[in-house]
């Protein structure tokens, strides 16, 4: 961190009406502001109800929770009081920690701490915001792994291992090659094929990352009337999108997100493909195209699309060969339907290796980066001295070993305050 480490407090819950809201403070004061609010010294590892008071008046009776350091998340001394929720209680005590001499703490910035302090790497860290945003089970358990630390296991293992090739070929550099044992250089080549192979490994799982992050880009597309409003509507158990029997009734996408067999999806219904002289529907037309191309599954209502799903949404009234027939007014074919967007899914994000790392968007450009310069030229000394370097380098920022206040920021701006 750029500044000297100061006593940081916030809320730590959502705003709003609660029974229950946590304010965190951390920092070298923890402890001394909680004995001035209290009356008493907090006693780390037991929990105690205390009345807080300000210049006399009573703020609340809460619940005090101390941790003291190392042993804390942050790796500081914490004090957590767990107040009365609402919008009042929690903010008088906050500002009464302010007037005892700890400041805001900045998005992330306990988090941001406990890397600091060495209690989590940077992958551990994001796996923190990725739980908080996971939108289905099987999301929320690839941020529980990331956090316990198995994709840092993986990525700094290959990184020692990119370091230490480093070291090798750095001292090459400064001995004569007399000196170097005859298959030096083959024996360093294939150390960084070894490597090189571990990271697209990696990198083979980015796309199923991508899908449980930022959710797989499902979308319905036809011709107007094929019923893709009704098969919208039917999959989120809600009426969401207008049906109408007047064609063109959609002219603009309508996202929302849904669990589909742990997958996060963002389903998007579209305007019925079809040429027009209206203006408004035509853009629709073109916003389908565009959503089409960037799908990860496209669910074609009776038409053809290469690569999609095809489907028959009107099997109470007639069904068709070669498609999947579904009734969005009789349920039928829904559950083979959500079946066959995990399929689809499923071989998009490489299956189902629950023991494979899922790279971020971070991730994946640095492991990218690393697998970059271990593809050069190393048939020279010196040439493959440069390119481990500059793969180390990469492997260095992508666990945290290497790290500016930059990076940091870029990691820890994505929280929120409290965490």
């Amino acid at each position: 961190m750029s500044e000297e480490p100061r006593t940081i407090a916030a809320i730590a819950t959502a705003p709003g009406r609660g029974a229950v809201a946590v304010v965190r403070v951390s920092g070298p004061d923890a402890f001394a502001i909680c004995e001035r609010l209290s009356g008493r010294a907090p006693e780390p590892g037991r929990i105690a109800v205390r009345t807080l008071r300000r210049g006399g008046a009573t703020i609340d009776r809460c619940v005090v929770l101390a941790f003291a350091s190392p042993c804390s998340y942050t790796g500081e001394d914490v004090v957590e009081f767990q107040c009365h929720g609402g919008s009042v209680t929690p903010g008088r005590i906050l500002e009464a920690c302010f007037a005892e001499g700890a400041r805001l703490a900045r998005r992330g910035e306990f988090t941001e701490r406990a890397f600091v302090n060495g209690r989590m790497d940077l992958i551990e860290a994001e796996g923190v915001i990725e739980l908080v945003d996971a939108k289905t089970v099987r999301a929320a358990d690839d941020a529980l792994s990331r956090q316990g630390g198995a994709a840092s296991k993986i990525y700094r293992a290959i990184y020692e291992s990119v370091l230490l090739l480093s070291a090798s070929l750095e001292h090459a550099l400064d001995v004569d090659e007399g000196e170097l044992p005859p298959d030096f250089l083959a024996s360093a080549k294939e150390s960084a094929e070894s490597a090189k192979s571990k990271i697209e490994r990696a990198l083979a799982h980015a796309r199923e990352g991508h899908i449980l992050r930022d959710g797989a880009l499902v979308v319905l597309a036809g011709p107007p009337n094929a019923g893709k409003s009704s098969l919208m509507n039917a999959l989120l158990g809600t009426s969401r999108a207008i049906v109408s029997p007047v064609p063109g009734t959609t002219r603009d996408s309508i996202e929302e997100w849904l669990d589909i067999g742990g997958w996060p999806v963002r389903l998007v219904d579209t305007a019925g493909l079809r040429g027009t002289a209206d203006e408004i529907e035509a853009e629709g037309v073109r916003r389908a195209g565009e959503l089409m191309a960037k799908a990860d599954v496209v669910l074609a209502l009776d038409c053809e699309v290469e690569g999609a799903v095809r489907i028959h949404s009107k099997c109470d009234l007639s069904r068709e060969d070669g498609a999947l027939n579904v009734s969005s007014v009789t349920g039928e074919g829904l559950d083979g339907l959500r079946a066959a967007i995990v399929l689809a899914l499923s071989r998009l994000a490489a299956g189902f290796d629950e023991t494979a790392p899922t790279p971020s968007a971070r991730e994946k450009s640095l492991l990218t980066e690393a697998q970059s310069a271990l593809s050069a030229e190393m048939d020279d000394i010196v040439l493959a001295a440069n390119s481990v370097r500059n793969a180390a380098d990469a492997l260095g920022r992508l666990v945290g070993a290497v790290y500016s206040d930059d990076l940091l920021d870029a990691v820890f701006s994505r929280f929120c305050v409290g965490k």
